[in-house]
């Protein structure tokens, strides 16, 4: 099943990079996306989440590594996805989620979790213990990463074994900023530099000898580096080859390894797939799919307010102020600004972080309602043309509007498919396709 992650560093080395996209979300419209693009093209699906969205505790979702992975096996299922072409990953697995507590007892919760995304089926593993803990510098050098990802996979590989089936393969390593996005305008970000990112590999390599983890490291494909690609509340960098050459040419003394880069979305297609070229096969995603999500459905919810006069006036839009207001915490912190600043954030922010509460069940009523009120119905052409101009080809027929939201989703992810095989998706195969890049 890791086959596909462990020939991507032989694919670059033989002329020929392919890369795969990296599903990181938990809503159920994404993750139904996401299958049905990979049964579409027989493609394996790459779905990852994070110890903030799942661990042992349910996370911000309420969802144990094992629910995550029956939620997802079920949607595809329903999509034709067999589950022998899903890879299931567990992004920053470390102690993130409790660094308030001091680093035993974090420590000890993240051993838990990592091993509980094992045992559920998890085989993509990505080790990040750089985050200090109560106490603690909030950055980790090197060799007191190196040491906690070793402790990690440790209990990685004890539930692999357990368990059975294919051993993990990992990826070390993380990037700057802080994962998610940044949460101020930015102009600039820095790439990686290659001594930052050979002492990482070379520290990390050391102490997995030292501990008696060979065969774990042996396993390790992947570096999370800064290539130099961000996003902000506001705007997004895009990403500039020339400035990654170091990295890229890093990888001709560590041939086994590859880049994971995080925070792609939002980049054009050619940035994605120059990333591909340079080194950086595996193309993170995440708040981009929501994002596009969020956009079809405060266009449908326009539209309903237009066409239906018993519907009310943006009823979706209101529910989600109602609940971003009552349960701040989510947002507070990273949007800023005077208070009509931070409402334009809290809908319409990169970051996306309103996708912290699809899940709740105001707004999972409100989504429903609004679907409900749309079933069936012919929506002019002129409508679309005022809110969602890119949709066309819903007009003049009985709308369904969850099949517009599906497809809002997959058109982002057929240009990250073009960046990771280099193929040109055919339009005149899907009307709903509008090239969006």
């Amino acid at each position: 099943m890791t086959d596909l992650l462990s020939s991507l560093a032989t694919a670059r080395r033989d002329g020929s990079p392919i890369g795969v996209t990296s599903v990181c979300s938990a809503h159920p419209l994404v993750i139904r996306a996401a299958a049905r693009n990979a049964a579409r093209f027989s493609d394996t699906l790459v779905i990852e989440a994070t110890c903030n969205q799942v661990n042992q505790f349910g996370g911000y979702t309420g969802m144990l590594p094992n629910d995550f992975v029956r939620l997802v096996q079920h949607i595809s299922a329903e999509e034709q996805l067999p589950a022998e072409r899903i890879i299931f990953g567990g992004d920053h697995l470390g102690p993130n989620p409790w660094r308030r507590e001091h680093a035993g007892a974090a420590m000890a919760k993240a051993e838990e979790m990592v091993a509980a995304y094992v045992s559920a089926g998890f085989r993509k593993i990505h080790l990040d213990a750089s985050m200090g803990c109560a106490g603690e510098p909030a950055a980790l050098d090197d060799a007191t990463t190196a040491e906690r990802a070793a402790r990690l996979a440790t209990a990685a590989e004890r539930a692999a074994h357990a368990a059975g089936g294919e051993p993990p393969v990992y990826i070390i390593g993380t990037e700057v900023p802080t994962p998610g996005g940044a949460n101020h305008a930015i102009s600039d970000i820095e790439p990686t530099s290659i001594a930052a990112a050979a002492r990482t590999i070379d520290v990390h390599r050391d102490l997995f000898l030292k501990q008696g983890l060979a065969d774990a490291f042996s396993r390790v494909i992947a570096l999370v580096v800064q290539p130099g690609v961000e996003f902000g509340n506001e705007n997004v960098v895009p990403y500039e080859s020339a400035r990654a050459r170091g990295l890229t040419r890093l990888l001709e003394q560590e041939p086994g390894l590859v880049y994971e880069a995080h925070s792609t979305d939002y980049q054009d297609r050619m940035s994605l797939r120059r990333l591909v070229e340079d080194g950086f096969p595996i193309l993170k995603v995440g708040p981009e799919l929501t994002f596009v999500l969020r956009e079809a459905l405060y266009g449908l919810d326009l539209v309903a307010t237009d066409l239906l006069p018993d519907y009310g006036s943006r009823p979706l839009y209101q529910v989600m102020e109602r609940l971003m207001l009552a349960k701040p915490g989510n947002w507070q912190g990273h949007y800023h600004g005077s208070k009509a600043e931070q409402r334009l954030q809290c809908h319409y922010s990169f970051s996306d972080r309103i996708r912290y509460y699809w899940n709740q069940p105001e707004a999972e009523a409100a989504v429903a309602g609004l679907i409900a009120a749309l079933q069936g119905k012919t929506v002019p052409l002129t409508l679309f043309r005022q809110h969602l101009p890119s949709f066309e080809a819903f007009a003049g027929s009985p709308l369904d509007p969850v099949s517009l939201l599906l497809a809002s989703i997959q058109r982002s992810l057929d240009e990250y498919r073009f960046a990771c095989t280099g193929e040109v998706f055919n339009t005149k195969t899907n009307p709903t396709d509008g090239g969006r890049r």
